[in-house]
């Protein structure tokens, strides 16, 4: 485009050196939160009522069901099958459930197999956080029928699945978006594990670190008050906390204390990724057998009754065998049975797409492990090593640390814990994160064909304005260019083929921006030919040119572009909205991203390090030792 007439085009250069950002830049906020949120945060409040109810009514048909089968009488009390009578027949039991819950998911919604969470996660990245009004009814009912006829699951699955499902229903009757649906979802989900644990910040947590995928008011607010909400409503429905008292354990455990804290969470993490890796690899096999999924939950439920006549605490939520494990009242080698055959149990029958949860048999693995543990460990206190382990399994397997500290201190109120958790957990999550690619959650939905990343951090388009990435040294055009003269210069460059720039602003005298035009735009008028050569290139632009701002994160112009088609925008000063600053394009942006990924990838020594070496008897010299690049 050089051999253009120098008198047809205006150079545009500015220096951004000094430049004063206006006003527009002191409008930008570290949240986006909106008055939307309080509409979105009442709706949650009676979220986490309505959850706290469901859950209730969970607990108790889960009770219902377990009086009826195991014991043939009527109550809703929540009982331990391991008191039942029916000897040898006690393999029955849990195969009726097993065929009952694989009728209702093959004829009813598929959606109510598994453990609840995989699927909310689904709900939320792939269904745009829609989920069926039949999902609501059918996912708590088939639970409370596996984990009554002996299932070796937890309540707190399900009843997370169908939170998030009336959530979600609720957002579905009102005109909202995707983001606030799942918003509403996580909130029902939070609620209604808080509801059963007496989990308030838990709840947050757990929805925080696996369900939101973000970290903004405009979600953690509405999740917050709807689990408090089932906090606060919990008393009078399903009693105080906690849920698993515990002795309180030392103020301080000395030097071989913290060390061995140190050694459970290394076990903590193996044990995480043993569990899930037995989850998967049961579910391989039965993949492979020629029959349909519907019949798996009853022949796993074999498996169960097989374990329940070996050791009979392991069926059922078992959450008063983990109270006596975290008291100490576990003679070891019932500790060791129930560690041996609770995994066995839990893995094949999970496996099968069964409905039920895995946090609380999480829980009372790690348990006894814990109890296992403390065969060996410095006696720091009855239960103390099965808290601990019990807290490093949890967040290793669920990859959410947070969750696995507060939730283990929540459910047993001993905060004397919270140092040695701080430790065994992070330890057995950084064992995971570097054993498994994918948690027992995302490895379900990657088996589906889909990609969950669980890492948060800030946008780098967001810390990086237009100002800096825009190009100021730019070509514009006249607008009062007579075509004939823009033909007669453009010709021989463009029927060369030669690439320069794509996009022209045009200017006027003042070089005011008063449109743009592309280069195919010009390719098209120089091919036409037009008759009048009195014809100027102000009556063919586009007079309303889609603008950059240059005191606008890039974020914005990307998210501009997306919504427009076009790549490439004219920056503008948005005191002065004709002040022509220069040119934005996506190739900018990707200049931007490549700054990102040298500042992970690129390794240098910034310090220079300056040694005083004494040497034989002389006076000190010094020597510097520079580096570049890591490299001496």
């Amino acid at each position: 485009m050089r051999s253009v007439p120098a008198q047809l085009w205006a150079n545009v250069t500015r220096a951004l050196d000094g430049q004063e950002a206006d006003d527009a830049t002191a409008r930008l906020g570290d949240f986006t939160v909106t008055w939307r949120v309080v509409p979105l945060s009442l709706i949650a409040i009676v979220l986490g009522i309505v959850s706290t109810v469901v859950a209730w009514v969970l607990v108790s048909l889960i009770g219902f069901v377990t009086n009826l089968t195991f014991y043939q009488r009527l109550g809703t009390s929540l009982v331990s099958p391991a008191g039942n009578k029916l000897g040898v027949f006690e393999i029955v039991v849990p195969v009726v459930g097993a065929l009952i819950v694989g009728i209702m998911a093959r004829y009813g919604s598929e959606k109510i197999r598994g453990h609840g969470i995989p699927e909310a996660i689904e709900a939320v990245l792939i269904s745009g956080s829609r989920v069926e009004p039949k999902v609501a009814l059918l996912k708590p009912l088939s639970a409370a029928i596996a984990i009554g006829t002996g299932g070796p699951f937890g309540a707190e699955g399900p009843i997370i699945m169908t939170g998030g499902a009336i959530g979600s229903l609720a957002a579905q009757f009102m005109q909202m978006t995707s983001a606030e649906r799942k918003t509403l979802l996580a909130a029902g989900a939070a609620a209604g594990m808080a509801a059963i644990f007496a989990s308030p910040v838990s709840g947050v947590l757990l929805a925080f670190e696996v369900l939101l995928f973000e970290f903004k008011p405009r979600s953690l607010i509405p999740v917050a008050l709807a689990s408090a909400t089932a906090g606060l409503m919990r008393p009078y429905l399903l009693g105080p906390g906690p849920v698993f008292p515990a002795p309180p354990a030392p103020a301080y455990l000395g030097v071989d204390g913290y060390l061995s804290c140190i050694l459970v969470g290394l076990i903590g993490g193996l044990l995480s990724a043993g569990l899930t890796m037995s989850i998967y690899a049961a579910e391989d096999l039965y993949r492979k057998m020629p029959i349909h999924w519907m019949w798996w939950p009853a022949l796993g439920a074999v498996v169960v009754g097989i374990g329940g006549l070996i050791v009979p605490q392991t069926l059922g939520v078992g959450y008063d065998v983990i109270g006596d494990l975290i008291k100490g009242n576990v003679v070891a080698q019932l500790v060791l049975g129930i560690f041996i055959v609770k995994w066995i149990i839990w893995a094949i029958a999970l496996s099968t797409g069964t409905s039920g949860g895995v946090l609380a048999p999480i829980f009372m693995i790690g348990a006894a492990l814990g109890g296992i543990e403390a065969l060996f460990l410095p006696h720091e206190g009855a239960g103390f090593w099965a808290l601990l382990s019990m807290g490093a399994t949890l967040g290793g397997v669920y990859r959410a640390p947070f969750t696995g500290i507060v939730f283990t201190l929540e459910t047993t109120h001993d905060l004397n814990a919270l140092l040695p958790l701080l430790i065994t957990v992070f330890v057995s999550y950084g064992v995971m994160s570097l054993i498994l690619r994918r948690s027992i959650l995302t490895e379900k939905i990657a088996r589906r064909g889909y990609h969950v990343s669980q890492e948060f951090a800030v946008d780098p388009l967001e810390l990086i304005f237009v100002r800096e990435a825009m190009r100021t040294n730019v070509t514009a055009l006249p607008a009062q260019a007579e075509l004939a003269d823009l033909a007669q210069s453009l010709s021989n460059d463009i029927d060369r083929g030669r690439h320069g720039q794509r996009l022209y602003p045009v200017v006027d005298d003042k070089l005011g921006l008063v449109g743009v035009v592309t280069r195919a735009d010009l390719q098209e008028l120089l091919q036409e030919q037009p008759s009048s050569g009195s014809r100027r290139l102000v009556d063919v632009l586009k007079q309303t040119p889609v603008v950059a701002y240059q005191d606008e994160p890039l974020r914005l112009t990307i998210d501009r572009m997306a919504e427009t088609g076009l790549t490439r925008f004219p920056v503008v000063d948005r005191a002065e909205p004709t002040k022509l600053l220069g040119m934005v394009a996506l190739t900018d942006m990707l200049k931007a991203r490549l700054h990102a990924i040298e500042e992970e990838s690129h390794r240098e020594r910034v310090l220079r390090l300056h040694i005083l070496l004494p040497l034989r008897g002389q006076r000190v010299k010094e020597t510097e030792i520079a580096t570049t690049d890591g490299k001496p």
